[in-house]
């Protein structure tokens, strides 16, 4: 780290969160500070972050990228999801879905810790959505939570639209990887991006939080049936959540699939 920043080790500090990778934060000698992040990744986050900000969206810049090592601008923030920082993040999630591509998918793999994510391109999002994250995601559990998504499987062409807007998605958007100052939204950080359907970011964000009015207002409608899609993608990143840190996500895993098996 010492050599790609120059930064001594007595001027790195572990910075919270970081589940899934370190994370310091480097004080350089005339007072600026940076983010480092570790990672088998990281030209690929780097990737995702400049196509977030291309959008108009905020994202931290990208300072360079080097041996396994991401650094990043810091981003000053205090944590405070006021309902204005909550309007601001339903603005910009819709300003970021108003970005559209042509296909399902991302030009390259990616993965959220140890779970690669098969982002090949195609056009047909249940088939995208059902094998390429569901089924994936769940092929190293226990045969009972495979057996249910092999059986959740083929329903997905009349659960989901077949052809949706395919939208410039997050992809990991839960409030840890969004930061706020002073009522105001600054930056979305580890992203997971792909090309899909807009309501997989809103799903989500909704299941480990719980956006109140203001951000729904900001963001705008939805298509009609969107609450009885939701289980379906939050399925995903509850299957991640089980994969990645074990039983004490069995319950959410259990609910979903109870809600989209009835």
């Amino acid at each position: 780290m010492r050599q790609l920043t120059g930064v001594p080790e007595e001027r790195l500090e572990r910075l919270a969160g970081g589940d899934l990778s370190e994370v310091l934060l480097l004080r350089r000698p005339e007072g600026r500070l940076s983010v480092a992040k570790g990672g088998a990744s990281v030209g690929t986050e780097a990737a995702m972050l400049r196509a977030i900000a291309s959008t108009g969206t905020p994202a931290p810049m990208v300072e360079g990228e080097h041996d396994g090592i991401l650094l990043l601008e810091h981003v000053a923030n205090d944590g405070v999801f006021s309902p204005h920082a909550w309007g601001d993040i339903g603005i910009a999630i819709r300003r970021l879905h108003d970005h559209r591509g042509t296909r399902y998918g991302w030009p390259v793999d990616y993965r959220i810790g140890t779970i690669e994510l098969d982002n090949r391109e195609g056009g047909d999002w249940p088939s995208f959505w059902g094998q390429q994250r569901l089924a994936a995601t769940a092929s190293i559990l226990d045969r009972p939570w495979r057996d249910r998504i092999e059986r959740l499987l083929p329903r997905l062409a009349l659960l989901l639209p077949p052809s949706p807007d395919p939208v410039h998605l997050h992809g990991d958007l839960w409030s840890g990887n969004i930061l706020v100052a002073e009522g105001r939204l600054v930056a979305l950080i580890d992203p997971a991006c792909c090309f899909g359907h807009c309501e997989v970011d809103l799903a989500m964000l909704d299941l480990f939080d719980t956006p109140p009015g203001e951000f729904w207002e900001a963001y705008g409608g939805l298509d009609d049936g969107w609450r009885q899609r939701r289980p379906i993608y939050q399925l995903f990143p509850a299957l991640v959540h089980l994969r990645l840190f074990g039983a004490a996500y069995a319950g959410m895993v259990d609910r979903l699939l109870e809600a989209v098996e009835t």
